[in-house]
């Protein structure tokens, strides 16, 4: 079936849907799906998530780690 990655950006990863829920960061959120879309990454909507297909090629994950790098970079370069 594939598997699911999940981003938080806070000081500790949430253990729980309340702490999760208070993780959020709406804007943050936002720029790094543009962020990954302008780069040809998708990424599910709603949720800081990336859904992996098992058809998905190495050379496929490679191009998501390289589109969520520079988009971080891009965001604490400002």
């Amino acid at each position: 079936l594939g598997c699911r990655a999940e981003y938080w950006f806070s000081e500790q990863s949430p253990v729980n849907g309340g702490e999760a829920a208070a993780a959020g960061d709406f804007e943050l959120d936002q720029y790094m799906h543009l962020a990954a879309l302008n780069r040809g990454v998708l990424m599910t909507p709603f949720h800081n998530m990336a859904l992996v297909s098992p058809a998905t090629t190495a050379e496929d994950i490679d191009r998501h780690t390289q589109a969520f790098r520079e988009s971080v970079q891009n965001l604490i370069s400002k």
